[in-house]
């Protein structure tokens, strides 16, 4: 009887899954068409076509990646249709699909005409703009999947790699873990700190301009004039522009047909001393040799990231008071805001070292004879205002004799606690807190007088318009439902406006890119709110409503 032959010992089989899946599952196309359709839906605000385009392209790839993980769940579970459901479930989809995303782009040039009658813009819509929305954004569609798909080949090929030193079943895991650290170190290390170095050098090349039109002064009573202890090369771009602007005695007379002041308009540049500081104390030492703390009024502006002070905040305290007045602003980047919230965060530092270097030596003054002192800021500037008062609205009200935030962030303390601590049956987009007896938000100028109640002295007014995307945005949109889409809604918002998981907080961010390209009065343009808004909070003696309602007009005939 012979021996059994020993068979030699054989490897196993390689895998012949492909590296790459050729083609997309039916799930993850199922999921893109739904989010295509998603991203037409009402948002703030009226979009341009290729912003839409844009918003098509990531809100199909998050439902794309939604439905390809939804896929191998549902097979895990047993549901296995057979070729023959299989071939009908792909019929169904390419012609559902395809009719969905037709009928849905034309469909949504009526839902964009309601948003743009909503704040008062042309309802038409140019249609070879619109049908070129599909095309680019299947363009983008296919970058975002085909970038996707890399990054999960590369980590199947760590995997690979790992498994030779760890156990396959922990290969997989620590293979996603070095792509996650890896492209996380790409995008900050190379491709964040490289946009950041070409936007950085193109602010800091802009700040070096003049703008058409603005000459060095030779008033005494401004920053950069020969008189001052601040060059006119040392203020930066947006500097020279709000000095450059300032009220004229001539020009303040001519509107009151009163003897008026030259004002005061201090501004202290990026350039000007290395820390913010040192910087605050040289915009005190500029305050003292202008005589701006004789004066009746002091306003202390905390700017956007550029430096840049809105003018329609700027000018009517000058004319309210006859020019009998000084305002004070500092730079701290020369970065948009949202680089410069982004890469310095110093919007709250400043505000903190300039409000509390002027308000101390304010503090210095007799009493009966100091000026009123008020500060103000928009957009970040009013964040970076409201940091200065770590206490919250009591400490604001107790330090200053006013303010004035135009268009808060989520981000604004101050604002978020008077939101969340609002009187019951006040919406989110229209608080009332502590029956408005302090603190008031408005987005027209009727908004001042609600509730009908006592305005106490010292007054502080948020302007603040209800689809403003600036205002709402926050990473909580991805998961929860925002306050501001309960009903009563601010009169801004779609009626037609839903929220959707991921959805919507891509949408509202997009939303931030069209927030100035709307009529002023929404989104993030206030218009000449400021001039109604500063009537309330620090009317001269004898103001009246008649002059609030021509320096209104005054100021809306301004370029």
């Amino acid at each position: 009887m012979s021996e059994p032959v020993e068979q030699p010992h054989r490897l196993p089989e390689p895998s012949r899954r492909p590296v790459v899946r050729r083609a997309p599952s039916w799930s993850a196309l199922v999921g893109a068409v739904i989010g295509y359709w998603l991203s037409f839906t009402p948002s703030l605000l009226p979009r341009p076509w290729w912003l839409q385009a844009a918003a098509c392209a990531i809100t199909a790839a998050i439902g794309y990646a939604v439905g390809a993980l939804i896929g191998p769940v549902v097979r895990r579970c047993g549901v296995r249709p057979d070729e023959r459901l299989r071939r009908i479930g792909w019929s169904a989809l390419a012609a559902a699909g395809g009719t969905a995303i037709v009928f849905v782009t034309a469909w949504s040039v009526r839902w964009q005409g309601d948003l743009r009658r909503a704040v008062h813009m042309d309802p038409r819509i140019v249609w070879w703009q619109w049908a070129l929305v599909l095309p680019l954004a299947v363009v983008l569609f296919g970058l975002v999947v085909l970038v996707a798909r890399a990054l999960r080949l590369g980590t199947r090929q760590l995997a690979r790699l790992t498994a030779r030193v760890v156990p396959p079943r922990q290969a997989t895991a620590v293979a996603a873990v070095l792509m996650a650290v890896l492209v996380v170190g790409f995008v900050q290390g190379f491709l964040l700190r490289g946009l950041l170095a070409v936007v950085g050098g193109a602010a800091s090349v802009t700040d070096l301009s003049t703008s058409p039109g603005i000459v060095r002064p030779e008033l005494p009573t401004l920053s950069g004039s020969p008189a001052s202890l601040e060059s006119w090369d040392s203020l930066g771009s947006k500097g020279r522009d709000f000095i450059g602007r300032a009220s004229t005695a001539a020009g303040i007379t001519r509107f009151t047909g009163q003897p008026a002041k030259d004002p005061v308009r201090v501004y202290v540049g990026l350039r000007s001393a290395g820390t913010l500081h040192e910087r605050a104390e040289l915009a005190v030492r500029e305050l003292e040799r202008t005589g701006a703390f004789s004066r009746r009024v002091l306003v202390v502006i905390s700017t956007t990231g550029t430096g840049w002070v809105n003018e329609r905040i700027a000018k009517p305290p000058e004319y309210m008071y006859g020019g009998d007045s000084a305002l004070v602003a500092m730079q701290y980047s020369y970065l948009p805001s949202w680089v410069s919230f982004l890469a310095e965060g110093e919007a709250s530092d400043a505000g903190v070292a300039l409000i509390d270097a002027v308000r101390a030596r304010w503090s210095q003054l007799p009493a009966d004879t100091r000026p009123r002192l008020l500060v103000a800021g928009e957009s970040l500037g009013s964040y970076a205002t409201e940091r200065a008062f770590p206490d919250g609205v009591a400490q604001l009200a107790q330090r200053v004799d006013g303010a004035l935030l135009v268009g808060p962030t989520p981000d604004n303390p101050i604002r978020r606690t008077v939101t969340d601590g609002r009187d019951r049956g006040s919406p989110v987009w229209r608080p009332v807190y502590r029956d408005g007896r302090t603190v008031r938000f408005a987005q027209r100028p009727d908004d001042f007088g609600k509730p009908p109640t006592e305005w106490a002295l010292p007054r502080v007014v948020y302007l603040q318009n209800g689809g403003d995307p600036v205002t709402w945005w926050e990473p909580g949109l991805i998961w929860a439902r925002p306050a501001w889409l309960d009903r009563p809604r601010a009169p801004d918002v779609s009626a037609a406006m839903r929220w959707y998981p991921l959805v919507t907080f891509w949408q509202v961010t997009c939303d931030l890119a069209a927030a100035d390209s709307v009529p002023d009065g929404y989104g993030h343009r206030f218009g000449t709110l400021p001039t109604a808004a500063w009537a309330q909070i620090a009317p001269p003696e004898g103001w009246t409503a008649a002059e609030t309602e021509r320096l209104d007009a005054f100021q809306r005939a301004q370029p």
